[in-house]
């Protein structure tokens, strides 16, 4: 996924650059159109069933999949005005969540775990 995510941010900084947008693709800008999308995401869902919300029919899922592009156009332009390696990022938050969360204490349950000690 790295080099898809890399070809992705090229793009859309090219994409961008292009349309003379770099102006308002600042971080708060992005930050809040990012949290618009993920409520426009989130609005797909409301109200369905957890069942229905595993089988989509087709149209919510165009839908649905829309929405998911969306987030993660933004998500990834967000990092890269930032600066921010997203895939590193994520693997550092999943090594952090690993730590945290011990299998024999935390499966099959949702419980929040204390924060790690700094």
């Amino acid at each position: 996924m790295g080099e898809e995510l890399d070809g992705l941010t090229g793009r859309l900084r090219e994409f961008v650059r292009v349309r003379d947008w770099e102006g308002f693709h600042t971080p708060k800008n992005l930050a809040m159109a990012l949290a618009g999308e993920v409520g426009e995401l989130v609005a797909e869902f409301q109200w369905l069933t957890p069942a229905e919300s595993h089988s989509l029919d087709p149209d919510a899922r165009a839908r649905v999949r829309a929405e998911l592009g969306d987030v993660m156009v933004y998500l990834v332009r967000l990092a890269d005005v930032l600066g921010m390696d997203l895939a590193e990022a994520a693997n550092a938050k999943l090594d952090e969540s690993e730590r945290r969360y011990d299998p024999a204490r935390y499966r099959g349950t949702a419980k929040k775990a204390p924060p790690l000690p700094s």
